[in-house]
């Protein structure tokens, strides 16, 4: 399945007394470039999903961010035992000072004692970070799948682009050869035309280097081979959009040897109406390539 390098996937989730949201985000790069944005408190967990990424993911600029908060979860009330020792002990000594200069007090009550700040804390529980990485490491699996198949969403439509496209070249390379064979009939007359002004106004004329010349012309001019690999190409491009895997690099390669024979005809057209069609032909590869920069 083809599939592009642009993609979008988001999650949410809570646990061990804590909330979370996934966001993972792609787009092309030229190899795999992973950068995770993850809470270090929770060892070992970047790791985990790193290798889980490089064992689905052959190529993008990948960011990954992972927003952990503790969730109001209505922590339970303790006593603060050295803080109620502290007040009990300054209690007694107040008292027997108290004593000591013949003052009476009253014995503060239970309700008192709690009402004194420090005594009374909240305890929130530790989370289990073991289970919570786990967790997390199988959430992140689910996040994967979303986000490869909201890649190869975007690489069917990249494929149906590059299958057009593909046909458009396919198009002005039979427009070209129909051109060139127009040519070449031109290119005859005028050669015929050429050669016997040459013929009239030159004295022992060497026949065998004319006909040298006349077939290095002809070698020149030919665009048979060009336009025979520029079919061959296309061929080739429909047979990689038909793969399972990675194939963007190699598509990649394959414009490149498509707008290398598209310079050669430009170079050997030898007309306008073929220069026209040369030039066309440059920019639709050119085109055709930037939508091939962002296939896997």
């Amino acid at each position: 399945m083809r599939q592009s390098m642009t993609g979008f996937a988001s999650a949410d989730g809570a646990g061990e007394g804590l909330s979370w949201s996934w966001d993972m985000r792609g787009v092309n790069g030229k190899g795999l470039d992973l950068r995770f944005r993850v809470p270090d408190w929770i060892s070992g967990l970047e790791a985990s999903l790193r290798s889980a990424a490089q064992a689905r993911l052959a190529r993008g600029s990948i960011s990954v961010s992972l927003k952990v908060t503790a969730e109001d979860t209505g922590a339970r009330m303790a006593i603060n035992e050295t803080a109620l020792s502290d007040v009990l002990a300054a209690v007694a000594r107040i008292e027997a000072a108290a004593q000591a200069e013949g003052v009476s007090l009253t014995t503060p009550s239970a309700a008192e004692l709690l009402s004194v700040r420090g005594i009374m804390e909240e305890v929130q529980s530790a989370p289990d970070l073991e289970a919570l990485r786990a967790r997390l490491v199988h959430e992140f699996d689910a996040l994967l799948t979303t986000f490869i198949s909201a890649r190869a969403s975007e690489g069917q439509a990249l494929g149906e682009v590059i299958e057009r496209q593909l046909g458009a070249i396919e198009a002005l390379v039979a427009e070209a050869e129909t051109r060139a064979d127009a040519r070449r009939e031109e290119q005859a007359s005028r050669l015929r035309t050429q050669l016997s002004r040459v013929i009239q106004n030159t004295d022992g004329v060497d026949e065998a280097r004319i006909a040298q010349e006349l077939a290095l012309i002809a070698v020149k001019s030919d665009i048979t081979e060009e336009i025979d690999r520029l079919r061959a190409h296309v061929a080739s491009a429909r047979a990689m959009l038909a793969e399972t895997g990675p194939i963007g690099r190699k598509l990649d390669f394959l414009c490149q040897e498509f707008n290398r024979e598209a310079n050669t005809l430009c170079s050997k057209a030898g007309s306008a109406p073929l220069t026209e069609v040369g030039l066309e032909l440059k920019t639709l590869i050119d085109q055709m390539r930037e939508q091939v920069q962002n296939v896997e």
